[in-house]
C-alpha cells in the first residue's frame, strides 16, 4: 500500500527534513498518490501513499492520534479492520475515517502491541510516542511487507526499501558473509542482508528504540508455537475450503479495483476459482506468456478466465524490452535478482496498473503444502545417500535432472540437505567451478533447521517446509512486493492467512504429499471448481529460458561481453572465477552452465546499473 521511512537521532540533533524527504521520495514508486513528513525534534517520519482504503485525504500519513501523543506511518492492509468498529465505538473512540490506518492507531492506543495477535493482514509500521520518546517498529507474521533498518552515526534509519537508507547517506557496502550466502544459497536469510549495517526486522517481530538508543527486540508471533498449540482439525478438507474462501474474501476488501495474477497453474487458478465460487464479478486477470511451450501456461490462464467470464490480459517479454525490465527490476529489488522471474513479474504488474491497484497472488501454496519437486528426494534420505555414493561414477551425467540430483545427493548431513535444497548449485560444484571453498556460516538457517527438527522429529520433508517458510518464501514475498510496488501495485497472498499457515502445519503428511504433485488438500478441495486441464497439467511455475536469452537474444549480446570483464571479478571472493570460460561453455550448448552463470550475471547487472547510481558505490569493491 505504501512506502515508509524514518530517522531517530540518539543525540540532541533535530531530524533533517531534507534527508527525510530524500529518503521518502526514493520510495515514490510505492506511493504515487500522496506524501507526508512528520518531525518531532530528533525524530522524523516519512510516508508515500498508494490509496487503497478510504482514498480521501482523511487517510493521509503520517497519521496522528486525536490526543497528539502518537504519530504513525503504516505500510500494508488490515483486512479485518471493520470487525473492530463496534468495539472501538463502545470504548468511546470516534472514528473519523473509513481507513484501516485509523483503526490500527486506536487499537494501539487502547492495547499497545498486545492487539497484534487479533489482526489479519500484512503490515510494517512505525509508531512514535511523543510522551515516552520511544519508537516502535512492527512487522507482520510472514514478512509480506518489508522493513529495513540501519544503525549509523548515532542514529537509526529505517525504510520499506534499502535504497531509501542509502539515500540518507548510509554507505552502500557489501557484507562478506552476505556475498557468501548469495553465491551458495541464492539470497541472504534472516535479519542480515547483502549489505553491511543494513538489517531486516524479522517477520513477527517488534523493535522498540528509546531516544537514548536503548533497543529491545521481541517476537510477537512464533510459527512453531502456533502449530504446537493448534487444536486438531477434525475435517481438514472442509476446514481448508472454508478458511481459504474466507481468506480470499478478506483480501478483496478494497475501495479500488482488484485483479488476479494468473499463471494458469493450480495455485493462482484456485484463487480465481474461489472468487467465482463466491460470485465475484468483473474480475480482471493478468498473465505473463512465453513463446517456448515448456515454459508457457498462458493458454490455461486464458481458458479459465473465459470459462469464468473474467477479462484476460497477457504480455510476453522479448528482445530489448526484456533487457530493460531486467535492469528496472534490479533497481526496484535493491539486491541482485535471484528468482530470475522478476522482469516478468514487473512487466505483468505494469500491464495491470491501468486497470487495478491490487493484485491477488498464489504465492505460498508450494511452501505450505509441499508443491516443489525438490522436496521429493527428502522422503528417502538413505536412498539419497546411496545415490551420492555412486554419483562419482558419472552414471547420471547424461540426464540433467538426475545429474543435479546426484550432485545434491553428495551432501552428507541432513542439515545440509535442507539448507541447500533450494540452491541450483551445491558446495562441491562451487568449489570445482568457482574455486571457492569457504561456505557461509548460515547461522540463521541452522537455527531454523533446529526449530524444524524439534517440531517434526525424523520427518525431513516437513522440516524442509518449515525451513522454506522462514527462508525461501521470505525471498519470494520480497520479490512480489518489490516487483508489484515497482509498478505502484499492491500484492496480496490469500494462502498466507495465519489460520491456513498454522493449520496446515498441524496436519498429517497425507494431506500434503499424497499424489505426484503434492498439495493434496488444495487439489482435492478445488477439483470440482477447476477443469481437468489445470488440475493435471505438469507444474511449470514462473520460469524462463535464461540460457537462450543470454546466447540468442541480441539485446543481451553486448552485456554478456561486458560481463566477462565485469568489476565483480575484482572482488576478493570472486577473483578466481574464469568468466570467459563459463560463457564459452554456455555458448557451446552446455546448458547446465546457466546455473553457474546467472547468479554472477545478475550480480554484474546489479553492480553496473544499481550500485553505481549511489555515490558510495566505490566503497563496495
Amino acid at each position: 500500500m505504501c512506502g515508509i521511512n524514518g530517522i531517530l537521532y540518539f543525540r540532541k540533533q533535530d531530524a533533517d527534513e531534507q534527508v527525510l524527504t530524500k529518503m521518502r521520495d526514493a520510495l515514490a514508486h510505492r506511493g504515487p498518490d500522496d506524501c507526508g513528513i512528520f518531525i518531532d525534534g530528533n525524530l522524523g517520519l516519512g510516508h508515500r501513499r498508494l490509496s487503497i482504503l478510504d482514498t480521501s485525504a482523511a487517510g493521509h500519513q503520517p497519521f496522528l492520534s486525536d490526543d497528539g501523543r502518537y504519530a504513525m506511518v503504516f505500510n500494508g492492509e488490515i483486512y479485518n479492520f471493520r470487525e473492530f468498529h463496534s468495539e472501538l465505538k463502545a470504548a468511546g473512540c470516534a472514528l473519523k475515517t473509513q481507513s484501516d490506518t485509523e483503526v490500527l492507531m486506536k487499537l494501539f492506543q487502547l492495547h499497545g502491541t498486545k492487539m497484534l495477535q487479533r489482526l489479519n493482514g500484512m503490515f510494517a509500521f512505525a509508531i512514535w510516542d511523543k510522551l515516552e520518546r520511544k519508537l516502535t517498529l512492527v512487522r507482520d507474521r510472514m514478512g509480506v511487507k518489508p522493513l529495513y533498518y540501519a544503525f549509523y552515526n548515532d542514529a537509526i534509519f529505517f525504510a520499506s526499501e534499502q535504497k531509501a537508507i542509502f539515500a540518507a547517506g548510509v554507505p552502500l557496502q557489501i557484507a562478506a558473509e552476505g556475498l557468501q550466502e548469495y553465491i551458495f544459497n541464492r539470497f541472504v536469510a534472516g535479519e542480515n542482508t547483502l549489505f553491511e549495517k543494513v538489517k531486516k526486522l524479522l517477520p513477527g517481530h517488534i523493535m522498540t528504540i528509546s531516544e537514548n538508543g536503548k533497543t529491545e527486540t521481541s517476537q510477537w508471533w512464533n510459527l512453531k508455537k502456533e502449530i504446537q498449540e493448534q487444536p486438531k482439525i477434525k475435517n481438514p478438507q472442509q476446514w481448508f475450503s472454508e478458511t481459504f474462501d474466507e481468506s480470499v474474501k478478506l483480501r478483496m476488501v478494497s475501495d479500488v479495483p482488484v485483479g488476479v495474477l494468473l499463471s494458469g497453474g493450480l495455485d493462482s487458478s484456485s484463487v480465481l476459482a474461489s472468487l467465482k465460487h463466491q460470485d465475484y464479478e468483473d474480475i480482471n486477470t493478468f498473465n505473463i506468456g512465453f513463446s517456448e511451450s515448456e515454459h508457457n501456461e498462458s493458454h490455461l490462464a486464458k481458458m479459465l478466465s473465459e470459462k469464468f467470464d473474467y477479462k484476460f490480459e497477457s504480455i510476453e517479454l522479448k528482445g530489448e524490452t526484456l533487457f530493460k525490465k531486467m535492469v528496472a527490476a534490479a533497481y526496484y529489488h535493491d539486491e541482485p535478482l535471484m528468482h530470475l522471474s522478476e522482469p516478468h513479474l514487473l512487466a505483468v504488474s505494469e500491464l495491470a496498473k491501468p486497470s487495478v491497484k491490487v493484485l491477488l497472488s498464489g504465492e505460498g501454496a508450494d511452501e505450505l503444502m509441499g508443491g516443489y519437486v525438490r522436496y521429493k528426494p527428502l522422503r528417502f534420505p538413505s536412498l539419497l545417500q546411496s545415490m551420492g555414493a555412486i554419483s562419482s561414477m558419472g552414471i547420471f551425467s547424461k540426464n540433467a535432472r538426475f545429474d543435479k540430483l546426484s550432485r545434491y545427493a553428495q551432501i552428507k548431513s541432513q542439515s545440509g540437505l535442507v539448507i541447500y535444497n533450494g540452491s541450483n548449485i551445491y558446495p562441491k560444484d562451487i568449489e570445482q567451478v568457482f574455486r571457492i571453498s569457504d561456505e557461509p556460516a548460515n547461522e540463521y538457517r541452522h537455527k531454523i533447521f533446529e526449530d524444524a527438527r524439534s517440531l517434526y522429529p525424523g520427518n525431513l520433508k516437513r522440516q524442509m517446509l518449515y525451513f522454506d517458510q522462514h527462508t525461501y518464501l521470505c525471498s519470494l514475498l520480497d520479490r512480489n512486493d518489490r516487483c508489484t510496488m515497482g509498478a505502484s501495485i499492491e500484492c496480496r497472498e490469500p494462502y498466507l492467512d495465519q489460520r491456513l499457515v498454522k493449520g496446515l502445519g498441524s496436519l498429517d503428511d497425507k494431506w500434503l504429499f499424497t499424489g505426484k504433485k503434492g498439495k493434496y488438500i488444495l487439489k482435492s478441495s478445488v477439483e470440482n471448481r477447476l477443469p481437468e486441464e489445470i488440475l493435471n497439467f505438469r507444474k511449470i511455475g514462473l520460469s524462463a529460458p535464461w540460457g537462450d536469452y543470454l546466447i540468442k537474444n541480441p539485446a543481451f549480446a553486448e552485456e554478456v561481453e561486458s560481463f566477462i570483464k565485469s568489476d565483480i571479478f575484482r572482488m576478493p571472493y570472486l577473483e578466481h572465477i574464469d568468466a570467459e570460460k563459463l560463457v564459452c561453455q554456455l555458448r557451446k550448448g552446455e546448458r547446465q552452465m546457466v546455473s553457474y552463470v546467472m547468479p554472477l550475471f545478475m550480480l554484474h547487472i546489479w553492480l553496473k546499473y544499481y550500485v553505481k547510481s549511489f555515490s558510495a558505490a566505490a566503497d563496495m569493491i
